[in-house]
């Protein structure tokens, strides 16, 4: 007899419809009454988190479910990202020969490829889906493990190899920009921001938890003990890929939206934005990246256990930018922090001329929460930047702002990122040029003032655009 290949119908737990293929690929959400074409994998077909009915009637719980695999898996990709940023002061301290320059090439490489995949990984959840761009994109994280875990336990390894392992660790760099592509499908308009919030700082969190445990794994003067924070995240990014693969899915309606992207690209506010959040997010992961060796360099006789401070506290400062911006408008809350920063670096400056580590210190922690309140409030400044000269009853309209706002998130992300790279670099060739870190830290003083005047004349002067709120 022919083989029957008419799918059956299933009750979800959380009562979306699901369609089970005779081969066991299952797709949920058709609609009651259709015939929904079977796929392999876990493929919602109609999703819409505006339906009330929809949403209440399991809708949330999926969403959730989601977003909780999605954090764990951004959070592996940080912790992978940041990896080199603890393992090459430890390695220099055991006794690898690795220059000042190299160092810090160790270091920024990571950031610079993770900031350039964050382009491509934008559009992959549209097109493999978010359930199975998470699971690949968590598995390719086992590399950069097995990487240093092959510097760690061969101290001849050439310099060249290893800046290309460690290159391999900026993969972990492109998961935010699919993860929050991919919970930005999840969630209504009114939970959005909070779901994304919640998103983006588990994955923040990853750079504060890697540079806190490694110090405690790492045996003094032991360079294979450097492995030991490899061997940890190994499994732990198996049971990541195994739980998206387990309970996440894939939406249909996750499409790539060249069109927004490309209006975006021609709109000037979205290089605007785009310089000024290489201001912030490009200073938190520059910073975030370089501060443990720069401890280390200036202060040798410092515990490297210190250095996840500043990661953590501008991962915590991030939302709390986003509610100030809320009430007092992004654009002030930004000018803030750009002159926080500025004198942040001015402290650093001063730290290494009286040669005092609580000084230095407690800078380093100042530019860390300015870079993570700034991150918040240039956030919350774009939707309003696109929305802002659009009539209220134009509704056309402000769906096009709000989908081009959307695309320009997804540029500032990634040319934001490129700023920590240049951060890392500012710091190198000011160490080969003058033998001190004091002039990058100037350069960084001008950029923050140029940011502050850009802010200023652009969105915070009064009548500056003709916008109908305040950005």
């Amino acid at each position: 007899m022919p083989q029957d290949t008419r799918a059956t119908r299933t009750a979800a737990p959380d009562r979306l419809e699901v369609v089970t293929a005779p081969d066991g690929a299952t797709t949920t959400g058709g609609a009651v009454g259709t015939t929904t074409a079977p796929r392999r994998g876990r493929w919602v077909d109609v999703w819409n988190p505006e339906d009330h009915v929809q949403w209440e009637g399991g809708g949330r719980a999926t969403a959730r479910r989601n977003l909780w695999w999605s954090i764990a898996a951004e959070f592996l990709g940080f912790t992978v990202w940041q990896l080199w940023s603890i393992a090459t002061p430890v390695l220099i301290a055991s006794g690898y020969p690795i220059t000042a320059s190299q160092a810090l090439w160790l270091t920024g490489v990571p950031v610079l490829v993770g900031a350039t995949m964050r382009f491509p990984y934008s559009f992959a959840v549209a097109r493999f889906g978010g359930r199975n761009w998470t699971v690949v994109s968590a598995l390719l994280l086992v590399v950069p493990c097995l990487g240093l875990v092959h510097v760690a336990t061969n101290p001849g390894t050439p310099f060249w190899l290893m800046l290309t392992i460690a290159a391999t660790a900026g993969v972990g760099g492109g998961n935010f920009a699919s993860s929050m592509s991919n919970i930005s499908f999840f969630f209504p308009e009114k939970e959005k921001g909070a779901a994304l919030g919640l998103n983006a700082a588990g994955g923040n969190i990853g750079v504060a938890v890697i540079q806190f445990v490694t110090p405690f794994l790492v045996v003094a003067g032991v360079a294979a003990s450097t492995a030991r924070p490899a061997y940890i995240l190994i499994p732990l990014i198996l049971v990541a890929a195994f739980g998206a693969w387990r309970c996440m899915d894939n939406l249909s309606q996750a499409k790539a939206d060249g069109e927004a992207w490309k209006l975006a690209a021609r709109t000037r506010h979205t290089w605007i934005v785009s310089l000024l959040y290489i201001g912030t997010f490009g200073s938190f992961i520059g910073y975030a990246a370089a501060f443990p060796l720069l401890l280390k360099t200036q202060f040798p006789e410092v515990n490297l256990g210190i250095a996840f401070l500043g990661a953590l506290v501008g991962s915590l400062a991030r939302p709390y930018g986003g509610k100030l911006a809320d009430r007092l408008g992004g654009a002030r809350i930004s000018i803030a922090a750009y002159a926080v920063l500025a004198l942040g670096a001015a402290g650093a400056v001063l730290a290494l001329q009286l040669k005092s580590l609580p000084l230095f210190f407690g800078a380093f922690m100042v530019l860390f929460v300015a870079s993570g309140i700034g991150n918040g409030s240039t956030y919350r400044m774009i939707p309003a930047i696109f929305r802002g000269r659009t009539a209220m009853d134009d509704v056309d309209g402000l769906v096009r702002a709000k989908r081009t706002a959307s695309a320009c998130i997804g540029i500032s992300a990634g040319i934001g990122a490129y700023g920590g790279f240049l951060v890392n670099r500012g710091f190198a060739t000011s160490t080969a040029q003058f033998g001190s870190l004091q002039p990058a830290l100037w350069s960084f003083v001008v950029f923050y003032v140029l940011c502050i005047g850009v802010t200023w004349a652009v969105y915070a002067r009064k009548g500056a655009l003709g916008l109908n709120e305040r950005i």
